[in-house]
């Protein structure tokens, strides 16, 4: 299965940018598991601008 390479460069610049990852150590993931990284981000983002 492959999904759109747009969808992959969103993924890889928001991991790189708040984890500052190399991209070949965030393409290295296996989709599920970069998919969760952005999630976990996402859910970081949320907390931190909702005062959390």
């Amino acid at each position: 299965m492959t999904y759109a390479a747009g969808r992959i460069h969103e993924e890889v610049a928001y991991v790189a940018y708040h984890f500052h990852w190399s991209l070949n150590d965030i393409l290295d993931l296996e989709h599920p598991q970069r998919q969760r990284y952005v999630a976990e981000i996402a859910k970081i983002n949320r907390h931190m601008s909702e005062g959390d």
